[in-house]
């Protein structure tokens, strides 16, 4: 099974697709997502990105990297959000590739630390994040864990 992972500021085409992609996985507005990649696309700034995953341009996975993923740590910026691999095709080194892609994307823009909310153990140690404390989700009721990726 082949797959290549984009950069979607490299391939507008795939705005739309993208943005319902991730909104249908997530359930965060349409709007939110369609106005971030939009972003993406005019911004010369590093975030935010989008990244996906595709095999003939199905989408497999995909992530962002934006300001805050709904979290009190406003401190910890940017975050890596939205980090989804369809089940039909976990267990293949996509979700890594995709965390390869954006961290070094994010340090070639002159960004060398990450942060990553999430509810996950043990997941993210595999592809060289730690984690560094608990934050509270916006409309959660209990904290999640905060990871950092440091180049």
């Amino acid at each position: 099974m082949t797959y290549e992972i984009l950069k979607l500021r490299e391939h507008p085409e795939l705005a739309e697709p993208a943005a319902a992609w991730f909104h249908e996985k997530w359930g965060i507005p349409l709007r939110a997502y369609q106005e971030s990649i939009a972003a993406c696309l005019t911004n010369s700034g590093a975030v935010p990105q989008w990244y996906l995953a595709v095999d003939d341009w199905e989408i497999l996975g995909g992530l962002g990297a934006i300001e805050n993923d709904f979290h009190d740590r406003k401190d910890l910026t940017p975050n890596v959000c939205a980090v989804y691999v369809e089940k039909a095709r976990r267990r293949q080194g996509i979700a890594g590739a995709l965390l390869e892609t954006v961290c070094s994307d994010m340090l070639d823009m002159g960004i060398d630390t990450l942060y990553l909310l999430t509810d996950h153990t043990g997941f993210y140690e595999r592809y060289g994040w730690q984690y560094l404390c608990q934050a509270q989700g916006d409309g959660e009721e209990e904290p999640s864990r905060m990871y950092i990726h440091h180049e």
